[in-house]
């Protein structure tokens, strides 16, 4: 696979794919601009090498059809007050105009592409929509790694077009989540809350045969009872075994998880362990928290909940590594190939 370093962008129509996929609050503003910050290397990165630089995201679910309040415009406002440089909106992400316009554009400048999944052709992998995409740049960078396990047309669909590579957050994802599973440095801890119940109590069961200790929360336990999923090693295996309604970790279990966790050389955390929406439920998951950065353990945290609220407690920076991968990220570690990082290879 290709990375920034194996190729010369002077000059050259530089199609990248983002996630600028980021929370937004009822007045339309940006609530957490995380992912936002960690594209940035590789956006000032080609610049200085001279890239015309055309960014692709999608954001929220508007499927297929325009919705006002998900145009990418926050996002522009944002990458221009990090970056301090120009970045102008197109007002689609495809089309004759647009693709005259990045021929147009100088070395170093900055077009920023119109929500993607306002077309439904994104999220069916339509190959004629990823074709049209991909006369808008000579080679392509995907830098979202947070989307790789999809099957849509800016992610799997532009790479039979162009030359393409990977960005520097999706490199250095890999790479650390390549290093958990193949060498982490023991013991190993693994973490699982949150919501997405069905997907992450399987991926629970396969974490087991890698794990030293797996500790899990309340939803996710449920859903392994209920769907009476067998589990090996279960000398292992850490469920709750108090809990405030199912909302947050009662103090016994809260107690176990912190005495693993203090054995820990690596951590992986993905998941938040109560409603942590409610000030009264964010207990658990907060002191779950400052035990990972007591143990001094190598840590790596992902999903969105968890990352959100990290950011807003402000432990975010104490932690080694943060995968803006969710879905993508759970189902690397359990050793699926993700159809992103394929269409790269």
């Amino acid at each position: 696979m290709k990375t920034l370093k194996d190729f010369n962008f002077r000059g050259k129509r530089v199609l990248v794919r983002c996630d600028f996929n980021v929370p937004l609050s009822e007045k339309g503003l940006i609530s957490d601009d995380f992912r936002i910050k960690k594209s940035l290397p590789t956006i000032e990165y080609l610049v200085k090498k001279g890239a015309r630089l055309i960014l692709m995201s999608h954001l929220g679910k508007p499927k297929g059809r325009i919705v006002e309040g998900l145009r990418l415009t926050p996002i522009q406002n944002k990458l221009m007050e990090y970056l301090d440089l120009s970045v102008t909106k197109a007002p689609d992400c495809l089309g004759q105009e647009i693709e005259k316009w990045t021929y147009q554009m100088r070395p170093g400048e900055i077009l920023l592409l119109e929500n993607l999944r306002f077309h439904k052709e994104e999220l069916e992998n339509d190959l004629d929509f990823a074709a049209k995409l991909s006369r808008l740049g000579d080679i392509f960078i995907n830098e979202a790694f947070s989307v790789c396990h999809r099957n849509q047309a800016s992610i799997v669909g532009i790479p039979k077009y162009l030359p393409s590579g990977a960005g520097f957050l999706l490199e250095k994802e890999i790479k650390i989540l390549s290093q958990i599973i193949k060498n982490p440095k023991r013991p190993l801890v693994v973490i699982i809350g949150g919501s997405k119940v069905e997907d992450k109590a399987k991926m629970a069961k396969r974490f087991l045969k890698i794990a030293n200790y797996l500790l899990i929360g309340n939803l996710i336990d449920n859903e392994i009872k209920k769907k009476k999923i067998k589990i090996e090693n279960p000398q292992n295996f850490f469920p709750p075994i108090d809990s405030k309604e199912n909302l947050d970790l009662g103090e016994k279990t809260t107690k176990i998880f912190k005495e693993k966790i203090s054995k820990a050389k690596t951590v992986f955390w993905a998941g938040p362990l109560g409603k942590i929406e409610e000030k009264k439920y964010q207990k658990g998951t907060k002191e779950i928290a400052e035990a990972i950065i007591k143990s001094q353990a190598f840590s790596v945290i992902g999903g969105g909940d968890t990352i959100e609220f990290l950011n807003k407690i402000g432990l975010i920076e104490k932690f080694n590594h943060i995968s803006i991968g969710g879905g993508a990220m759970l189902q690397f570690l359990s050793g699926e190939k993700l159809p992103g990082i394929e269409a790269l290879k």
